[in-house]
């Protein structure tokens, strides 16, 4: 069966076809990393986006729910230049079947390389993933706002048995995070973004840590001032669009980049100690550098490819972000450090809590 991919710049690729015939239209993104599509199938910061992996052969290891980041496929499509079939250990299943199973089609043997190309030169896009038996969809703008226009009123959770009670606000977390807040031998508590203070507040919580999740930051507005209200009184650590979130809770602005980081090998520079490590990214918007200037953070990370703003930190407040994923799933662990320097902020506010 065959298939189309269709850019909204005119640019149309071909390939085969599995799973079964429909037709979808979301962001075309790119993943440069060579393993790690488990997490990046499952990361709901993908949600509803075409992503084409660049690396030649996609599933060599299949699937494996152990890494997998939420319960089903967050992408809309999948597109590779070589999907793998052959054996696979007993506890794997092919990515095909991975796929077919939760109704998200895959478009093989296509030209990745000229996709990502046509990507990088005319920037984010829309795109059409079609099979060639039904007819093209009206165009429609690409989709950013993935948050529900009401104020959630999902139930808190809360797992682990520690001694540092943690907040995970969750934003539609990877759960790569929560095992590594629950591997530190913590008590975590997942907060719907929407929460009250008042019943924040009444879990007696030792700090918070606000999750990635998918879309434009801008969507959360409303609830900036709530954010900014948290984190000035809780120890907090910012990942992904957390990051995004608490920068614009106090003042900063972001950014649309013209085709996003998405890979396991992102090189960034700690501005305090000159190091430069290897970092996993996954994200479209980045914080203006330039609107930091009245706000009470400083650079604390910089992308050494372009330049962004890549993590910050408060002036005086345990209050630090990451744009990139330092719980490495998939990607290096140069950053395991930043949760235990969280941790270490949120356990002297727990013995403060102790003794007072």
């Amino acid at each position: 069966m065959t298939g189309l991919l269709t850019l909204s710049n005119g640019q149309t690729f071909k390939g085969h076809w599995h799973g079964k015939s429909s037709a979808i239209q979301g962001e075309v993104v790119f993943f440069t990393g060579m393993t790690g599509y488990e997490e990046v199938l499952t990361d709901p910061s993908y949600k509803g986006q075409i992503i084409v992996f660049s690396y030649p052969l996609i599933g060599q290891y299949g699937i494996q729910s152990l890494y997998a980041q939420s319960d089903s496929i967050q992408v809309a499509g999948i597109i590779v230049a070589g999907l793998y079939d052959g054996p696979l250990s007993k506890d794997s299943i092919p990515l095909a079947e991975f796929a077919i199973n939760h109704g998200i089609p895959i478009l093989s043997g296509v030209d990745t390389r000229s996709v990502i190309q046509n990507v990088r030169e005319s920037g984010t896009m829309q795109s059409q993933l079609i099979h060639t038996s039904l007819p093209e969809l009206a165009w429609e703008p690409v989709q950013t706002y993935f948050f529900p226009a009401t104020t959630t009123t999902d139930k808190i959770q809360t797992v682990g048995s520690g001694s540092a009670h943690i907040g995970l606000i969750d934003f539609h977390y990877k759960s790569s995070i929560l095992n590594e807040l629950l591997e530190f031998d913590c008590r975590v508590s997942i907060i719907p973004y929407a929460t009250a203070t008042e019943t924040l507040d009444s879990l007696q919580l030792d700090g918070l840590l606000f999750s990635n999740g998918p879309g434009d930051p801008a969507a959360l507005q409303h609830l900036f001032p709530t954010y900014r209200d948290w984190a000035e009184r809780y120890p907090s650590f910012g990942i992904c669009l957390g990051h995004q979130v608490l920068a614009s809770a106090f003042g900063a602005k972001t950014t649309k980049l013209a085709y996003g980081h998405r890979g396991a090998n992102h090189p960034v520079m700690n501005l305090q100690t000159k190091r430069v490590s290897m970092s996993s990214q996954n994200h479209s918007y980045v914080v203006e550098k330039n609107s930091l200037q009245d706000t009470p953070f400083s650079v604390l990370y910089e992308n050494v490819n372009d330049g962004s703003v890549e993590g910050l930190v408060h002036d005086t407040l345990p209050l630090k972000t990451v744009q990139f994923h330092p719980e490495a799933a998939p990607g290096p662990t140069d950053h395991l450090e930043l949760f235990h320097q969280f941790l270490a902020a949120a356990q002297q506010k727990e013995s403060v809590k102790m003794h007072a």
